[in-house]
């Protein structure tokens, strides 16, 4: 009997042994913690490293910055001082590195001897990867965000047209020829970590402008490479999956119905002034470039007068309609009407009346904006 009881004892300490032993490890701190969360794509290539290491979370914890409060949280914010994703935490030297550049290359560096190299060296992944950082992710918010600014660029349409035209420049920076399935042959680099993220994006949100000019907005080659590493790679296809999880719960919340050019468009009738700007109707154009034209009022008001108009009206049927989208080509034309009045030859003297009429009850007739430039006479208050 006290053999048995022994025996069970003996027994129950193991078992107790063996749950302290699970605890202890489960509590031990990781070396890292990347700070990241599913739709990133910056931080995705920082997820892509760790695949395809296959690096134990005893190695690199992931972690919402939800854990630390939040983007804007106080605690974040020292580890993340712009409060965005990915930031890495190196905690036995206290050290956090911020962007997804400088956290992918510490990754791989600190792990060159496990799993592939990601060719830190190669100078076509370098530029691709450096390409992709400058001119890509700078502008990538005109695909999801409300409202501009885009990077540098003002307009959404503007926005997109330079991030297709970059996407073609990085198409052309691949090898003419690899042994695939990765940009630089058949190892992965770098360049396919960085890259690969963005065009889901870009595979995924375009699509919602698609109605735009210009559908081919990937190029071919770069949609084949992609292609053919969600079919061949599972550390990419991981990836992929969470980043299409993500920007499916996106869409079921709606995050696109308000967004100038994918959930709203400008789908009132066209006017004559777009009959004016194709050439159908002619007219008198005494000043135009890429985004606006001006031409002279066939029913004058004043001896000079002339209108001023977007050639593409982009929903400003009216100026009380103007939002942030159009903000750039507002003060675009309005600098325009004062140019033009003050052009002496076109009949304009020391002064002009610059007029936009807003609504039928203010005299619109014509619903596509358009700025009234009236000089060569006198003019008096109040206006009738």
């Amino acid at each position: 009997m006290k053999t048995v009881l022994g025996l069970i004892f003996a027994s129950c300490l193991l078992l107790l042994n063996d749950a302290f032993y699970c605890d202890a490890l489960s509590s031990v701190s990781p070396k890292h913690t990347l700070y990241d969360i599913p739709v990133s794509n910056n931080g995705a290539r920082c997820r892509i490293i760790i695949n395809k290491k296959q690096l134990e979370e005893s190695e690199v914890s992931i972690l919402s910055p939800a854990q630390l409060g939040g983007f804007r949280s106080e605690e974040y914010l020292k580890v993340s001082p712009q409060g965005k994703v990915p930031a890495l935490q190196i905690h036995d030297s206290g050290l956090c590195l911020a962007e997804s550049d400088t956290c992918a290359r510490y990754l791989i560096s600190t792990y060159e001897g496990i799993g592939p190299s990601f060719q830190p060296n190669n100078p076509i992944s370098n530029q691709i990867a450096r390409f992709h950082d400058l001119y890509l992710t700078t502008i990538q918010t005109c695909l999801y965000r409300a409202a501009p600014p885009f990077g540098s660029f003002h307009t959404r349409q503007d926005a997109l047209k330079e991030y297709s035209k970059q996407l073609y420049v990085i198409a052309d920076l691949f090898p003419e020829q690899t042994s695939g399935p990765y940009i630089c042959g058949s190892e992965v680099s770098l360049a396919d970590a960085t890259l690969f993220p963005s065009v889901v994006f870009a595979s995924y949100m375009y699509p919602k402008f698609a109605h735009l000019e210009g559908s081919d907005f990937i190029p071919d080659k770069i949609t084949k490479w992609f292609q053919g590493l969600i079919a061949s790679d599972e550390a990419f296809r991981k990836v992929y999956d969470e980043m299409m999880g993500a920007l499916q719960k996106w869409d079921e919340n709606g995050r696109w119905d308000s967004i100038w050019l994918a959930g709203v468009r400008d789908k009132e009738p066209e006017t004559l002034f777009d009959k004016i700007i194709s050439g159908e109707i002619p007219a008198t154009i005494v000043k135009e470039d890429d985004k606006m034209m001006a031409f002279k009022d066939i029913n004058p008001a004043a001896p000079a007068h002339v209108l001023v108009i977007p050639k593409d009206r982009n929903g400003l049927t009216r100026l009380s309609k103007a939002t942030k989208e159009q903000s750039e080509m507002l003060g675009h034309l309005m600098l325009t009407a004062g140019e033009i009045a003050a052009d002496e030859s076109l009949g304009f003297g020391n002064g002009a009346r610059i007029v936009v009429n807003d609504g039928k009850s203010a005299g619109q007739e014509v619903f596509h904006l358009h700025i009234h430039v009236l000089g060569g006479r006198e003019f008096t208050w109040p206006p009738g």
